[in-house]
């Protein structure tokens, strides 16, 4: 963490982008950070219940209504249950914009900001939730989830990786992992599985094409050159039917798939 709080029960932090050691305070709900935008020029406005202000923040809370009342650009930081910070995301333009007595505790109040923040996706927090309870813990915890709760589920696998694989060393050159095709029905249930053979439940191993040709080049869980074994892979198949553009041509998913694997020293096995 960037800084320290007395508040008890703290699930968020806040630290400024701008000035070094600057610590904000911390919170113990932050409603209305991740849901949709109001629309593509929509700022969010962040409710930050049980609250307590420090640094640039607090300067800002004495003015409410006016342009001094914002305080910048900042990390938006998640805690688990010992404070310390699992993730976080770059937030622009806090503003605060309502201050209240809060009822969570004596000192605090409820603060309301608005902020920029492209990052943070619908569902995403009951994965972090997760995360902070040690409950991703098991394989296939992804499957039965919406498309865009997949996505959601990858951005948060990306998010805390730092956190969740510290000190955890890379797997040596010439292992094999092992994905199943019947759960496999589009680019982002792919990532997902990959990722979990990996680094294991909530694994991240890349959420695009080329994050995941990044992945391949080392320093993410897997050293290369090392077998994939795609099981039930027609089924997948069938399903990465889509054409997506590679350079100058388009070429169908799955075959993309197979060719980024491969040219990074991939060995893939369809079963």
């Amino acid at each position: 963490m960037t800084g320290t709080s007395t508040v008890e029960g703290r699930r968020y932090a806040l630290a400024s982008d701008e000035v070094d050691d600057d610590f904000w305070g911390s919170a113990q709900e932050a409603e209305g950070f991740f849901t949709p935008l109001p629309d593509e020029e929509g700022a969010r406005r962040v409710r930050l219940a049980g609250c307590l202000p420090q640094g640039g923040l607090l300067k800002r809370v004495r003015h409410v209504g006016s342009r001094r009342a914002l305080a910048g650009n900042a990390w938006f930081e998640l805690l688990d249950g010992d404070g310390v910070t699992m993730g976080s995301y770059f937030v622009g333009e806090v503003t605060v914009v309502d201050v209240r007595p809060s009822t969570r505790g004596a000192g605090l109040v409820d603060l309301t900001v608005t902020l920029w923040c492209e990052n943070a996706l619908p569902g995403a927090e009951a994965v972090w939730d997760l995360v902070r309870a040690g409950r991703l813990d098991r394989t296939g915890m992804w499957h039965g989830l919406a498309p865009e709760d997949r996505h959601a589920w990858l951005s948060v696998a990306l998010w805390s990786r730092g956190y969740r694989h510290r000190g955890k060393p890379n797997a040596r050159a010439g292992r094999v992992f092992t994905i199943d095709g019947r759960h496999i029905v589009d680019k982002d249930s792919f990532h997902c599985a990959i990722g979990e053979a990996v680094n294991g439940p909530g694994g991240y191993f890349g959420w695009n094409l080329d994050a995941l040709d990044d992945c391949l080049r080392g320093g993410w869980g897997a050293t290369t050159p090392f077998t994939l074994h795609w099981d039930h892979s027609a089924e997948a198949r069938t399903r990465l039917a889509e054409r997506v553009s590679s350079i100058d041509r388009e070429v169908v998913l799955f075959d993309l798939l197979l060719e980024i694997l491969e040219e990074r020293g991939v060995s893939v096995v369809l079963r």
